[in-house]
């Protein structure tokens, strides 16, 4: 198994090379077993079983009206959605990174991922599938929130090379129903907001071709975390609204390595996001106690 290869941050302005959590994680990868008990997880179904089981809805109602009502702020660069415009850069660089190595693609071309078909569950207003598609990527985008794809739809069509993006009103879960496959899909900073984790990522499986790539970024359950994406961003720095994140909500690195083997992706890549308060940047690191960001590919094999 190819794990932790060194990931390049290939940043317009400049390149440079950032270690993956090899040494940290490998124990992981080959004991995963250590945490099968644990209670916050679902319990391990036969292959028969999980293709018995429909799927569910992942939805969080509550978590729809929070995000709904300050959708027309998604592209304020200066609003509640700040971090993660400031974050987007870094976020891109892993995933043209994660993917060019896994499609065998080069990453310095103008268009580095022309010719992938690629899904952004929970896109919002679209600052993620936007630059997608200006890499060259076929980007369908899906939101829940019929706010957020409105607007997402009115800002895209404001440059030709975005406009041909398919933002859709709908469900992961829906589009599975329909049949529709995807040789990457995206769900940035969206499992810590639905109801059923586990649900939401054998949907995100179904979604995902035969040894294609699904990457999840999110927020691990830590102390630390605690501290500084609730604490000092929600209610000191005020950088996000308050009550945007619930910290039992989130899923430590184990955990979620676990339910995405579960759901049939072995996680091939993993770094985590440092914030430097000085120059007010993120970029990628080893520490992934606080925001982190996985690639995986699917084996078609779920438990």
């Amino acid at each position: 198994m190819k794990l932790f290869n060194h990931l390049r941050n290939l940043n317009s302005i400049t390149t440079h090379h950032h270690r993956i959590l090899r040494n940290r994680f490998h124990p992981l990868f080959n004991n995963i077993k250590f945490f099968s008990d644990s209670s916050s997880l679902p319990q391990q179904q036969t292959t028969t079983q999980a293709k018995q089981q429909p799927l569910h809805s992942s939805l969080n109602r509550n978590e729809l009206a929070k995000f709904a009502s300050i959708a027309e702020t998604w592209w304020d660069s200066e609003g509640p959605f700040k971090p993660l415009h400031v974050m987007n850069p870094t976020r891109l660089a892993f995933i043209r990174s994660a993917l060019c190595r896994h499609f065998k693609k080069d990453p310095y071309s103008a268009k580095p991922l022309e010719g992938l078909k690629i899904a952004d569950v929970g896109c919002g207003g679209g600052i993620l599938s936007e630059p997608l598609a200006r890499m060259g990527a076929t980007v369908t985008g899906i939101d829940a929130v019929e706010k957020n794809i409105n607007i997402a739809r009115l800002h895209a069509e404001l440059d030709p090379t975005t406009s041909t993006i398919e933002f859709c009103c709908t469900t992961a879960e829906k589009l599975v129903e329909e049949g529709r496959q995807f040789d990457a899909v995206m769900a940035l900073e969206v499992i810590e907001h639905v109801a059923e984790p586990a649900e939401f990522c054998k949907s995100l499986s179904a979604l995902t071709v035969p040894d294609g790539a699904t990457v999840i970024s999110t927020i691990n359950r830590s102390m630390r975390a605690y501290a500084t994406a609730i604490v000092a961003a929600e209610y000191i720095l005020r950088w996000l609204p308050m009550g945007t994140h619930e910290w039992s909500k989130f899923l430590t690195p184990e955990e979620l390595v676990l339910i995405l083997q579960r759901a049939g992706i072995n996680v091939e890549e993993m770094a985590g996001f440092a914030y430097n308060p000085v120059t007010g940047r993120w970029s990628l690191s080893d520490d992934i106690s606080v925001n982190f960001i996985a690639m995986g590919t699917k084996t078609n094999k779920t438990e």
